[in-house]
């Protein structure tokens, strides 16, 4: 028989994971705050746990879908004896610093911390495009893989727990402010009467350009040299003050594109001018 595996948290993301894993033969035991939101995984196969003491001792792996790791506290703090010996795969958002601390909470219980993150939307969970980052004891990861192989492909990133985490908030730095840029973009064309839709081709064609720079700006980054040769950051600032201006021409909020224009002002200001836009670097780390 497949392992048995405890959720809780059933949002959307949760009831994808249980539904992904009955789908592979795993039984489930699901617990929710809100007691009728299992009512259709249950309705679907899993089992459902009067309180979080049974749902942690349903199964040896417990995995968390919750808000941040303050719900975790709030969650298993009254579970006691029944957490020791659990592996406990928290795939909530929140800091690695804090991350790190629920890991030692654990540890006091008793219990192992897998961190992890899902990197794609719920209706990917479970299909070949699905990825989880995760970190914490490699034999740990090791023994529950298979497992949590079947919510998606698990991307090991080490030992320290908080690796999960650091992965998965940067790489939504990248998606949250490509997101927000194609509203900005969005609303600087509709306010000229345009529909967003003829923009929505070029604003793809764009990210996938920017998507070409991303080994060029590992090397830059890694070895802090930022050859000017075509994208100084002079020339860079420029079109980042023209879009501020058109913002502000347009009526727009104009506090993201501000900011972009803050990040290449300070580089020049530091000398940068003539080096390529990467050298936004400094300015990011503090360095500048």
């Amino acid at each position: 028989m497949n392992a048995p595996v405890t959720i809780m948290g059933l949002g959307p993301m949760g009831q994808a994971m249980v539904r992904a894993l009955l789908a592979a033969g795993h039984p489930v035991t699901v617990w929710n705050r809100t007691a009728s939101r299992a009512d259709a995984v249950v309705t679907a196969g899993a089992a459902r746990a009067g309180t979080p003491a049974d749902a942690v001792a349903a199964s040896p792996l417990v995995i968390l879908s919750l808000t941040d790791y303050a719900a975790m506290y709030d969650v298993l703090g009254d579970v006691g004896e029944e957490l020791r010996g659990r592996v406990v795969v928290n795939l909530s958002s929140d800091t690695p610093e804090r991350t790190r601390e629920a890991a030692a909470w654990l540890a006091e219980r008793g219990a192992e911390l897998l961190a992890g993150g899902v990197m794609v939307p719920a209706p990917i969970v479970g299909t070949e495009g699905s990825y989880v980052f995760y970190s914490g004891p490699r034999s740990v990861f090791e023994a529950h893989e298979a497992t949590l192989g079947v919510i998606g492909r698990p991307d090991y990133r080490g030992a320290d727990p908080a690796l999960a985490q650091l992965f998965y908030q940067a790489v939504l730095t990248v998606f949250l402010t490509a997101l927000a840029a194609e509203l900005q973009a969005a609303a600087l064309v509709t306010a000229a009467g345009v529909r967003a839709e003829e923009l929505m081709p070029y604003v793809k064609d764009t990210l996938e350009l920017a998507a070409a720079f991303v080994g060029e700006t590992a090397k830059h980054v890694d070895e802090r040299t930022y050859p000017g040769d075509l994208s100084t950051a002079t020339m860079m600032g420029a079109t980042a003050d023209h879009i501020v201006t058109a913002s502000r021409d347009a009526g727009l909020d104009t506090i993201l594109p501000e900011a972009v224009k803050s990040l290449y002002d300070r580089a020049i200001a530091a000398g940068h001018g003539g080096d390529n836009w990467t050298s936004l670097y400094e300015v990011v780390t503090g360095r500048a």
